[in-house]
């Protein structure tokens, strides 16, 4: 039995649901299955190929739905999940147990966790810290901006190595190792350390040039790190530099895609008002009420940039 997971990549709960899923899938469905993972990223022309559903089993863990009639397995819990109102239909149509959809979760990783144990009886009790971690990382449950910047934790050190790494190798070696050792035995181990090490010097690098990049008027904080190879950046610098802010919104170009971030401060002196998610769809993009972010084609910086001034201005009213 081949299963194909497609997964989020370089993001640490699209890593532990895949990881989560292949525990899950191997003890409770087919213990003899062989896993083959192929990292997702969010595009500004985001298309499903047929050859991405290869396997015997195919499934999507913290990605948005496909259509495509070989997907037997889905979870997501992003409100931006269906690429269009005839994707949800057809999702709504043709729904089975093994498509799962449920925004109300901090985390993909702990509703897969929750959905095998309720409805398959598959429990992994060595698996609670990585579920644990997820629904931290990804829900933004830092008890403050330092604990998420300053790397303190083996989960939070991995996250660096998750999110920063090129290709996608590396993720998918993490996700093999995440189905049998702690996070603590992982990011330890000296070849993620060789990855680590380097990553935590560009770490602190992004540090300062935020430092000096970004400014806050209104309760917004905005950068621009075209120039920079600094995709992947930690999220929560902006909040730890400038804790009065309550969003921030940047724009940070790549190889594939010109990406504007829009997010919110987990530790806010004033309440988060507005969904962000449904800002993003706006322009094409998507992601959570707290956290969202909108994909150009490589090379649009300047659509990048008006559309950033106009999601700011948006925020601050």
């Amino acid at each position: 039995m081949r299963v194909r997971v497609l997964y989020h990549d370089h993001c640490f709960d699209g890593a532990a649901s895949a990881a989560f899923f292949s525990r899950f899938y191997r003890g409770a469905i087919h213990p003899e299955a062989e896993f083959v993972y192929t990292g997702m990223a969010h595009r500004a022309s985001q298309i499903f190929e047929d050859s991405l559903f290869d396997g015997d089993e195919n499934a999507i863990v913290d990605f948005k739905f496909s259509n495509n009639p070989r997907l037997t397995w889905w979870f997501d819990h992003h409100q931006s999940a269906f690429l269009t109102p005839e994707d949800q239909k057809y999702y709504e149509a043709t729904k089975t147990p093994q498509k799962m959809y449920d925004t109300t979760y901090k985390s993909c990783t702990s509703y897969i966790r929750n959905m095998a144990r309720d409805r398959w009886g598959f429990t992994a009790p060595d698996l609670e810290d990585l579920v644990h971690w997820a629904t931290i990382i990804d829900g933004a449950l830092y008890s403050d901006a330092k604990t998420a910047v300053e790397l303190g934790s083996p989960a939070m050190k991995l996250t660096l190595v998750i999110e920063g790494s090129k290709g996608s190798e590396t993720v998918q070696r993490i996700i093999q190792l995440m189905q049998s050792k702690t996070l603590a035995e992982i990011i330890e181990l000296p070849e993620i350390q060789q990855v680590y090490q380097p990553l935590y010097q560009r770490h602190l690098n992004s540090l300062q040039i935020i430092r000096e990049k970004s400014k806050e008027a209104d309760g917004v904080i905005t950068f621009d790190l075209t120039g920079y190879d600094l995709e992947g950046y930690n999220k929560f610098i902006p909040y730890y530099l400038h804790p009065e802010g309550t969003y921030t919104v940047s724009v940070s170009p790549s190889s594939f895609r010109t990406k504007i971030s829009v997010g919110s401060n987990p530790w806010a002196p004033v309440e988060p008002r507005h969904n962000l998610a449904s800002i993003c769809e706006r322009y094409g993009g998507g992601g959570h009420a707290r956290v969202g972010a909108i994909s150009l084609e490589p090379g649009q910086v300047d659509d990048a940039r008006r559309i950033a001034a106009e999601v700011a201005a948006e925020l601050r009213t």
